[in-house]
């Protein structure tokens, strides 16, 4: 039952598979193996890629966070520090501070607030910026208001005057912010601790190049992504070389061989192709002893039945009813008829010749001038292509087809097209064609249409299915079709040269 069940899945899965998924599909196992290997490495690395920004944004916002608090906790203690000051000795404190150095704000005082320019919107920035004025206004609610931002140093100004900070001595910042040789983004947070009394701290970030972390996939990460697809595709290309390239052979051998050629597979490499290679062998071997087998016995049977049959013959001119003897003679006759035609056939389909480049030109223009001669009316052109085939066996093909169209039409016309690594000849007659459900049965042994029998009497309707084996002996395709304007096509095609 499980089997029935998932026999019955594939077959629903084969059916609403789109139509065009499988034409955008390549045709080769080359190229689908490495389509398959390029689609699963590239889904695998954004997969991974999601995966890494999602964890580096959480723990990147996480660190962030708990640096801004420490941050704000600085800030408060400062910002309590100066508020309790008395106002003319606030600025003293300040001026001490800058020239001692090592602490952790620059600030100055001021009698607004210093107008920046901030950074460009960030996550990361926004994080921080969040984070402290919430924990600022939080301890220090008495505070008039709180801004806190972040700039570049080029273009950080310091007090209502729009002095910059570039400007300042080296000794006042140095330990404090970091301008050279690589600029970090500066916080400044400036409070209004009284009415026209504002208090400017700018400091760093205790990683002062923190928002580098906002990009969780840097350009070198990309590259390194990209170095190892093409790694992957690379091996992925070798190894299916290693497995196609056997198939590649053993699907040449069994097309040669479907052509009568005796190709020989090496029997080297892993182990599954060393077997292949030897069931192939042995394959060969026993269609080849069948295919003796099969000649040697309707040579035999033919041998064989010609004599009961002469016998017979020999017998019925002792009878002395004439009608009977009539009969008896039809009879055998036919089975006389039968035998030669069987024994053809096997004969016809298994010529012995070797595979050698022809001249359609030359070929079909033989058989045309000998139809002509024979006062039959047949249509040719000329085409200068060429195939690769077995010439006897070839010839015998279309001269079967040929020999239909004059036999059941008033006239036929060959035309020779060029394809895509094929030729297509095209035999038509002028006759009255074949019911379409006719159609299939006409490649049958011994099937013959009622107009076949009264227009060639003499025929074993044998001829069809001969000229069907030795085309697709040559690796083409032999189909019948009425043509729209009347009559019956035959279309063989062959492969080119």
């Amino acid at each position: 039952m499980g089997r029935q069940a998932d026999r019955w899945l594939w077959r629903w899965i084969g059916r609403r598979a789109p139509r065009w998924f499988e034409r955008l599909l390549p045709a080769s196992l080359l190229a689908r193996f490495l389509l398959v290997m390029t689609l699963g490495v590239l889904a695998s690395q954004l997969l991974g890629n999601l995966i890494w920004a999602t964890y580096l944004k959480g723990k990147s916002e996480q660190e962030v966070r708990q640096a801004s608090l420490h941050v704000a906790a600085g800030a408060i203690s400062a910002i309590q520090y100066f508020h309790s000051l008395p106002l003319n000795y606030r600025q003293l404190v300040i001026e001490q501070m800058r020239e001692m150095g090592g602490t952790r704000f620059f600030i100055s005082a001021n009698n607004a607030e210093v107008k920046l320019q901030s950074i460009d919107r960030n996550p990361l920035a926004d994080v921080v910026l969040q984070a402290i004025h919430h924990d600022v206004i939080g301890r220090l609610p008495q505070l008039y208001a709180l801004k806190v931002s972040f700039a570049w140093p080029d273009q950080l100004a310091v007090n209502n005057a729009g002095t910059f900070i570039s400007e300042l001595p080296d000794h006042w910042i140095k330990n404090t912010l970091l301008i050279q040789p690589r600029p970090a983004p500066i916080l400044v947070i400036q409070a209004q601790i009284e009415p026209g009394q504002w208090l400017y701290l700018a400091t760093l970030m205790p990683d002062p190049f923190f928002l580098e972390n906002s990009d969780p996939l840097p350009p070198e990460r990309w590259l390194l992504q990209f170095v190892t697809l093409l790694t992957v595709l690379l091996l992925s290309w070798v190894v299916a070389r290693w497995i196609t390239g056997p198939l590649a052979a053993l699907s040449n051998a069994a097309e040669a061989f479907g052509k009568g050629e005796s190709p020989i597979l090496p029997e080297t490499g892993s182990v599954e192709f060393v077997r292949t290679a030897q069931a192939f062998a042995a394959m060969r071997e026993r269609i080849v002893r069948y295919l003796e087998d099969r000649e040697k016995l309707f040579t035999a049977i033919s041998h064989d039945l010609r004599t009961p049959i002469t016998r017979l013959k020999l017998r019925t001119e002792m009878l002395d009813d004439d009608a009977t003897r009539a009969e008896f003679h039809e009879d055998l006759d036919e089975l006389d008829m039968m035998v030669k035609g069987a024994l053809q056939s096997v004969r016809d389909s298994d010529i012995h010749e070797n595979h050698t480049s022809i001249s359609l030109d030359a070929m079909l223009g033989r058989m045309v001038r000998d139809a002509r001669l024979a006062g039959h009316e047949v249509a040719f052109t000329r085409c200068g292509l060429r195939v690769q085939g077995k010439p006897l066996a070839l010839k015998r093909a279309i001269g079967n087809l040929l020999d239909n169209a004059l036999y059941y039409g008033r006239s036929a016309e060959i035309s020779v097209f060029e394809g895509v690594g094929k030729r297509v000849i095209v035999i038509r007659d002028h006759g009255p064609g074949v019911p379409e459900e006719a159609l299939e049965t006409l490649f049958d042994p011994y099937v013959r249409l009622e107009h076949g029998r009264h227009s060639n009497s003499h025929g074993h309707g044998l001829g069809l299915g001969i000229a069907r084996n030795i085309i697709q002996a040559h690796g083409g395709e032999l189909l019948l079709s009425n043509h729209p304007e009347g009559g019956l096509q035959a279309m063989i095609t062959l492969p080119g040269v």
